[in-house]
C-alpha cells in the first residue's frame, strides 16, 4: 500500500504565484521579503514542529530555514512548486540540526516502544490534522523523522537512507514501525 504522498493541509491550501515576489526579493525589496516570509511562515513552522523535539528547537530551526531560503533563492529554477522547494529546504535544515544535536536515534528497541508489526487498514484518512500532528510529535524521534520524510515530505526510502546514513531497509522498517505506533495510539483513542 502506497502512503499518501504529502498529507493534505485543508486549512492552508492557497495558490500563489511566487515568481513576481521572488524577483523582487532577489532585487533586495524588504517588503517583498516580508510578504514571502508571511506567505510561507505558517506552513514552514509546521514542518519544523514536526521534526524537532520541542517548540524552542523548532523556532530556532525555523529562523535558520528562512535564512537558507533567502540565501538560496536565486537557485530556485521556477520548476515545480516554490512552496515544495522551500519545504525541502526546511526539512533538510531540520535534519541538519538533528544530526548536529546528535539526538536522533534511528533504531528504537522493542522495549522502548510497544508496537505490533501487523497493521490493518488505513485509519489515518479520518484523522483531524491536529490529532495526527500531536501523535506525530509523540513518536520516538527516529520514527518521527522517517515518517515525516516519507509520508509527509515525499522522500523515497533511498533518499532517506542517503540523508540519514542508514540502509533502505532501516528506513522502511522505521516507517512501518512509525505507522504501527500511530495505529496503536489511534486504537487506544478509539479511532481503530
Amino acid at each position: 500500500m502506497q502512503p499518501n504522498r504529502g498529507i493534505q493541509r485543508q486549512c492552508f491550501i492557497h495558490i500563489m504565484d511566487y515568481k513576481p515576489i521572488i524577483t523582487k526579493c532577489l532585487e533586495g525589496d524588504p517588503r517583498a521579503q516580508r510578504s514571502l516570509y508571511d506567505a510561507l511562515a505558517p506552513v514552514m513552522m509546521t514542518v519544523c514542529l514536526r521534526y524537532m523535539e520541542n517548540k524552542e528547537e523548532a523556532e530556532d530551526v525555523f529562523q535558520i530555514g528562512f535564512v537558507k531560503v533567502f540565501e538560496k533563492l536565486e537557485a530556485y529554477q521556477h520548476q515545480g512548486s516554490f512552496e515544495g522547494w522551500a519545504r525541502r529546504v526546511f526539512a533538510n535544515t531540520c535534519l541538519d540540526q538533528l544530526r548536529k544535536n546528535k539526538k536522533t536515534k534511528y533504531d528504537v528497541s522493542v522495549e522502548d516502544v510497544d508496537y505490533k508489526l501487523e497493521t490493518s487498514g488505513n485509519i489515518f484518512e479520518s484523522m483531524v490534522a491536529d490529532e495526527l500532528m500531536q501523535l506525530i510529535l509523540d513518536m520516538p524521534i527516529g520514527y518521527r523523522t522517517v515518517f515525516n520524510m516519507f509520508a509527509i515530505e515525499g522522500y523515497s526510502h533511498k533518499e532517506i537512507a542517503k540523508e540519514l546514513g542508514v540502509s533502505e531497509s532501516t528506513s522502511k522498517s522505521q516507517y512501518k514501525r512509525a505507522r504501527t505506533f500511530l495505529e496503536g495510539c489511534l486504537e487506544k483513542m478509539g479511532h481503530g
